[in-house]
């Protein structure tokens, strides 16, 4: 099933929205992320040694599905610092983690950055993903785990998926492209990809067209492109208020929807 979705609809996890008060009290006050109510900083190994810090939000239960959030360039894992609460909330294990190759956007420091003590290539940063990745499944976890790329991590993460297929289960990719090295590396990635995949992308033509591309390649039998109607930046900033006021409330609604649906595929 391929559903473009190009307008805001109602699903059942926005009745469980927490009030704009409340969750402003979870996100970014003068660009500092606050701590989260059970929130763990953790500390992952690359399989080349490098040390990869992140934050882990617990929904309550291994059983509960995991999502793996992924960060921009010149980003880190502060820019979930909104959105993640927001996904344990709907009943998702999350973790956030610092990539090699990423900055000090949000007010804070990429941990992993520093102590590599180099801004490093994107391509290289898909070892980060796979620690992420490996970290879930040795954590106890018996639940499914999704992973969530922003822009260039929105591409890795399909190559993520092709690599190991036995423990992704989902795949949400905000502004993904072809932005490695190895021309067409995305594609040929998507096209091993099976399991249910959502991609979104700023309202710009060119994102959109590029997220398209990448979509109709992937042998899914349930994907979705969701083209904002209202407003969409890029990555996963379209889904906090402080960059896509406007249109943040759609592009949730449309998340929402499609975490749902794959909810009752169980």
């Amino acid at each position: 099933m391929y559903t473009l979705r190009n307008h805001p609809r109602t699903s059942f996890f926005s009745k469980k929205r927490l009030p704009g008060a409340l969750l402003q009290l979870l996100v970014v006050i003068t660009g500092l992320a606050l701590p989260v109510y059970g929130q763990k900083q953790i500390t992952l190994t690359a399989s080349d040694g490098v040390k990869v810090y992140g934050d882990f939000y617990p929904a309550g239960s291994n059983s509960q599905p995991y999502i793996l959030l992924f960060h921009q360039a010149g980003s880190n894992r502060a820019e979930y610092a909104p959105i993640a609460p927001r996904l344990v909330k709907l009943g998702f294990n999350c973790l956030a983690i610092d990539q090699r190759s990423g900055g000090d956007l949000w007010g804070r420091q990429n941990e992993t950055v520093r102590g590599v003590g180099h801004n490093g290539e994107y391509p290289d940063a898909l070892k980060d993903l796979e620690a992420a990745l490996a970290w879930a499944r040795s954590s106890g976890n018996n639940g499914k785990v999704l992973v969530w790329g922003s822009s260039y991590s929105a591409a890795l993460v399909f190559l993520l998926a092709a690599e190991h297929q036995q423990e992704v289960a989902g795949v949400l990719a905000f502004s993904p492209g072809e932005y490695l090295d190895a021309p067409d590396a995305v594609h040929d990635a998507a096209a091993k990809v099976s399991v249910p995949i959502f991609v979104t992308s700023a309202k710009d033509r060119n994102e959109i067209v590029a997220a398209k591309s990448i979509l109709a390649v992937a042998p899914a039998q349930q994907k979705t492109q969701f083209v904002p109607h209202i407003a969409g930046v890029h990555g996963s900033s379209t889904l906090r208020e402080d960059k896509n006021r406007a249109g943040e409330s759609e592009n949730w609604r449309a998340v929402e929807e499609f975490l749902d649906n794959l909810s009752k595929k169980d």
